[in-house]
């Protein structure tokens, strides 16, 4: 379990894109109000509170079951410091310090092999529980404000630098959050392989990258259409994601309140990728999810492509139906590559399909959850 000074860099990497993200979507939404248009600067708004209220939330419930664990009384500095939404500040400031001192003090002047390891796990256990908040926010927030700007650019046909910057943030903010948190995640949990070399890591992202580009596309398309039915669809799919995650019997958290706000979250997640909430095998969950993508996207396709509608221009819809349809195949290519051939357990006898989380250290936080 190694903290080397890459894994510290990643972190302060991390916390430029995430101030970043928040400078940009603060500043489209307040153009958005000043050229009065009032209800993409809500939606902006809207996006960026619910996203990181949802995340101030289980950081300081992580902070209450961390300071119990270490018998401490829970502080009312926490608490104020989350309900003024600096709850992930203040867990970049104690991992980039305990980070620090790991990286460049601590290893050239204690002497105690014991502690080293302690104070590495730490480390690494802090910069996990940031990488999955990050992942949170992502699909929370990161997403729908991405479909939201796509729409609005093609609605008008034509876009300013600040959405350019959306844009590209938030595409940003997705690849980093996507593949730094299987990184931290597995570094995290001593039973599982590192997420070790650049072409894994690199499959990976382009898997999740193009079914995602693909799907959101697809969802802006159908924007066009009627906004009654994507939120029909949309709000379809987040009910069957939740209801599997309360057949699965998740036990992500200790509390039956914030289980139930993560059984919202995984309903959410889902409406976007795939990924594993119980310790079981996902080749057939997997294979129906991505079943269910594809026969959505070639629907939304051939309705535009039957019956041609004036509400969108033509001149966009060729080009993106194709780059709807090439995403999508090259996200399932990459998908059956990184399963088949590069995912980490590979490598391993045949054994039981990866689990969220880890089932030998039971006081580790991540033990029921695991992104794939």
């Amino acid at each position: 379990m190694k903290y080397t000074k890459l894994n510290f860099m990643m972190s302060v990497l991390g916390i430029i894109i995430y101030v970043t993200d928040l400078i940009v979507d603060i500043w489209v939404s307040v153009r958005f109000f000043r050229e009065g248009q009032y209800v993409f600067g809500a939606l902006t708004v809207g996006f960026m509170l619910f996203g990181t209220l949802v995340v101030q939330c289980f950081s300081y419930s992580w902070f209450k079951a961390d300071l119990k664990k270490a018998g401490q009384e829970s502080q009312h500095c926490f608490l104020l410091l989350h309900c003024l939404q600096g709850g992930v500040f203040t867990r970049y400031w104690y991992a980039l310090k305990k980070g620090y001192h790991v990286v460049f003090k601590h290893s050239k002047t204690d002497n105690f092999i014991g502690e080293q390891i302690d104070l590495r796990k730490e480390v690494i256990d802090r910069v996990t529980d940031l990488s999955m908040l990050r992942l949170f926010e992502t699909y929370l927030e990161g997403c729908p404000q991405l479909v939201l700007q796509l729409y609005i650019l093609l609605e008008h046909g034509e876009a300013n630098f600040s959405q350019c910057a959306a844009i590209g943030v938030s595409c940003c903010a997705i690849s980093w959050s996507t593949v730094d948190y299987q990184v931290a995640l597995r570094k995290s949990l001593p039973d599982k392989n590192s997420f070790n070399g650049f072409c894994p890591k690199l499959i990976y992202l382009f898997y999740k990258l193009f079914t995602l580009l693909s799907w959101m596309l697809s969802v802006v398309l159908l924007l066009f259409l009627n906004v009654k039915i994507v939120l029909f669809l949309l709000l379809c799919l987040w009910f069957l994601g939740v209801v599997w995650a309360f057949k699965n019997q998740t036990q992500f958290c200790a509390s039956i309140s914030m289980e139930f706000l993560y059984r919202v979250v995984v309903g959410f997640i889902l409406t976007f990728t795939f990924f594993n909430i119980k310790g079981q095998n996902t080749k057939c969950p997997m294979s129906c999810y991505y079943t269910i993508r594809v026969l959505t996207t070639l629907g939304i396709l051939i309705v535009f492509w039957v019956y041609p509608l004036s509400v969108f221009n033509s001149d966009y819809f060729i080009p993106i139906s194709i780059i709807i349809a090439l995403a999508l195949l090259l996200g399932i290519i990459f998908l059956i590559v990184y399963y088949g051939t590069l995912h980490p357990n590979r490598s391993e006898k045949k054994q039981a399909d990866e689990i969220d989380g880890k089932r030998v250290q039971i006081d580790c936080r991540m033990k029921y959850f695991l992104m794939e």
